[in-house]
């Protein structure tokens, strides 16, 4: 009975081409109809594509419209053949076996309802605004629930698609009929009559229902506005598959993925997130430290949204720390920053760009020739810890040679009390850092401890930083062992070795334009050019200049600061004394950023500079340095600005290479002469026996 809903009455008159422009369900075209659309000309397709749609604009529901198969047209059984018995029919048939693909109706411009059986998922690319209007969904493993505000989800081409999976609910003691009824009312305000019958049809006891509407935000609509951005998040892909889904997913700006497209985690990776919820929503080890390690491009971040979603289910805020320099989670690119985690994250790091709680600009997306500064700033931030809630601290993929010894040391520093190592039999080799390896391996700056089993072992240089109970303070800071959470993963990345920078690159351009999208007035007001925007006016005796990445010479400083992306700092030593400036500083501070922008010009006249940063007044009030790294603007910013006239600013092909500080060849000579330093011992692969 169910094979037979797929068939449709066939007349004698009807050719295969009338039934493959009007009987077929999803105008998935047969291979006969196919060979005769492969030998049409442009003009014969451009033709029977828009009948197709016209006969869509009319309204005709294809699966309601058409009758079942008559007796006469049903396959006949050979007359040797046994009577075969009546298979007995069921009393509630499953969802799956009459809805293979859930339902979408449109609900007018920009909006769709989705019904949602419970077990299935919709996985989807693009971005929406995701209402629960019945029922119970998780999106990247937060819990959406009926009557809970609407959530924005980003399901970016950049990485893998989302799904929005419906999840097991309680109900206090309903019928299916009052179920039915408490649906309906709720559809009344969305979809008209009809829509709302049919949608109906597929009803289920558990089932969700949500609403799907079409997000429109400034920091979006800044990033498509440049030229070859707009792919990430719509992709034009020409399909078969047109049919009232298909327009109304495109009204609201998504469009339905296969599921092999979606976001895969492994058991193991559940089975450790499912023990750090446990364990993170005790009272008694309700602050664990959690470090998350591996190599490059084998799934950390993704494991650590998942698990700051998972963790939102339960506590109400999460406290993050960024160690990883090159790709950062809620800052632009080259910052170490620990920030409290109160909102889910549903998409990529360049759609949910936040104020930290303490940010240090390090300038630059390696420490690979300055590990001590790295490591003094990770103290320095790590200090404003107030351990009253779950602390996740990311890593960099970097865990080869030097790499690891690093690690290492961050592994004694931070004293986590959990570390989740992945490892995947595409990266690179790791070895296991259990606590026992751990004590036994010389770091950059540590050295191996011996320790008795369960003893701990103190650290007296970084005891004064952190902030204790009074009973805690009287003793000795201890750090007892840590228990290591392996994780294997099967996560497949399309990046190579030779293409890798690049990729990263173009993720980094996207964290900056998306911190610039704050720039912009909130929609529907258009969006504003940069050079339309008004800058600040900061005198050169306001503030101090320091160029991390390169020694440049004072005569050039004010050439290296024009047209750069500067980050906005705050230092202890008062400034303001110096009558002209600029001020210059012969070391790079460890002190708080509280933004950035950019230098649009310098005024040699008036001696001042002009700042553009989305950064409140209020806060500007604070600053008093300006740092200059090698994260640079986005060339789409000075290449594709709308409104522009003539020559464009800051763009020349007549260019001195030869300027200390001009090229990447600074960087070429300072890699020459770390090589002529010692070179620190490579970590040995094998644990001691006694």
């Amino acid at each position: 009975m169910a094979d037979s809903l797929l068939l449709f009455k066939r007349g004698p008159s009807r050719s295969t081409w009338l039934r493959a422009r009007k009987a077929r369900p999803h105008l998935i075209l047969s291979y006969r109809p196919r060979r005769r659309l492969g030998r049409l000309r442009w003009r014969g397709r451009r033709r029977f594509r828009r009948r197709l749609l016209q006969a869509q604009a009319a309204g005709a529901d294809w699966r309601e419209g058409c009758c079942l198969v008559s007796r006469s047209a049903a396959p006949r059984r050979p007359k040797t053949a046994a009577p075969s018995p009546r298979p007995a029919e069921d009393p509630a048939p499953s969802c799956s076996a009459l809805l293979p693909i859930p339902p979408v109706r449109s609900a007018g411009s920009g909006r769709a309802v989705l019904l949602l059986p419970l077990g299935q998922g919709f996985t989807f690319s693009g971005i929406c605004r995701v209402t629960c209007l019945y029922g119970q969904v998780q999106v990247f493993g937060f819990t959406i629930s009926q009557g809970q505000p609407a959530q924005n989800v980003f399901s970016t081409y950049t990485h893998s698609r989302l799904t929005i999976n419906a999840v097991h609910y309680s109900v206090h003691e309903k019928s299916k009929k009052e179920m039915k009824r408490e649906a309906r009312s709720l559809l009344r305000s969305y979809l008209n009559q009809d829509d709302r019958y049919c949608l109906m049809k597929n009803f289920s006891p558990l089932c969700s229902i949500l609403l799907l509407e079409r997000l429109k935000t400034s920091t979006v609509n800044f990033i498509i506005s440049h030229p070859g951005l707009s792919y990430v998040f719509v992709q034009e892909i020409p399909t078969f598959q047109i049919n009232s889904e298909y327009f109304a997913l495109k009204s609201v700006g998504i469009r339905r993925e296969r599921k092999k497209n979606g976001l895969r985690l492994t058991e193991s990776a559940f089975s450790v997130m499912d023990e750090l919820v446990s364990i993170s929503c005790e009272e008694a080890d309700g602050c664990p430290v959690i470090l998350v390690c591996g190599s490059q491009d084998i799934g950390k971040s993704t494991f650590i949204r998942y698990l700051i979603n998972q963790l939102l289910n339960s506590i109400s805020c999460i406290d993050y720390l960024e160690c990883d320099l090159g790709q950062t989670e809620f800052t632009p690119p080259g910052c170490i920053s620990l920030l409290n985690v109160t909102e889910p994250v549903l998409g990529p790091p360049f759609t949910h760009q936040r104020t930290p709680q303490k940010m240090v600009y390090y300038g630059k997306p390696s420490c690979k020739n300055n590990f001590e500064n790295y490591i003094e700033i990770i103290k320095y931030v790590f200090s404003s810890y107030k351990r009253e809630s779950p602390l996740i601290v990311n890593t960099m993929g970097w865990v080869a040679d030097q790499g690891l010894l690093l690690l290492i040391d961050l592994i004694r520093l931070l004293s986590p009390s959990h570390v989740v190592q992945f490892s995947s039999d595409r990266g690179r080799y790791m070895p296991d850092l259990s606590p026992s390896y751990v004590d036994d391996m010389d770091g950059l700056y540590t050295k191996s401890t011996s320790k008795v089993r369960n003893r701990g072992f103190h650290l007296a240089e970084f005891a004064d930083n952190l902030e204790f109970a009074d009973e805690e303070k009287e003793n000795p800071v201890l750090f007892t062992g840590y228990k290591l959470m392996s994780v294997k993963s099967e996560f497949v990345s399309g990046k190579t070795p030779r293409n890798r920078e690049s990729h990263n690159k173009v993720l980094r351009e996207l964290a900056v334009l998306s911190y610039l999208g704050q720039l912009q007035p909130p929609v529907p007001k258009p969006l504003c050019p940069l050079h339309g925007l008004t800058p600040y006016q900061v005198p050169f005796n306001a503030v101090a200049l320091r160029i991390i990445h390169a020694d440049v010479a004072p005569t050039h400083i004010l050439y290296a600061v024009n047209a750069s992306w500067v980050g906005l700092c705050k230092i202890l030593d008062d400034v303001r004394g110096h009558a002209h400036g600029p001020i210059l500083l012969a070391q790079t501070p460890i002190c708080d950023c509280l933004g950035f922008g950019i230098c649009r010009g310098i005024d040699m006249e008036k001696r001042l500079y002009h700042i553009l940063t989305p950064v409140p007044p209020e806060e500007l009030r604070n600053v008093n340095c300006l740092l200059v790294g090698t994260i640079s603007i986005p060339q789409c910013v000075l290449k594709s600005q709308r409104g522009l006239e003539g020559t464009i600013p800051y763009i020349t092909t007549d260019y001195n290479f030869k300027l200390p500080g001009a090229s990447e060849k600074i960087g070429a000579r300072e890699i020459e002469e770390t090589r002529k330093e010692k070179v620190h011992p490579k970590p040995k692969f094998y644990r001691k026996t006694n």
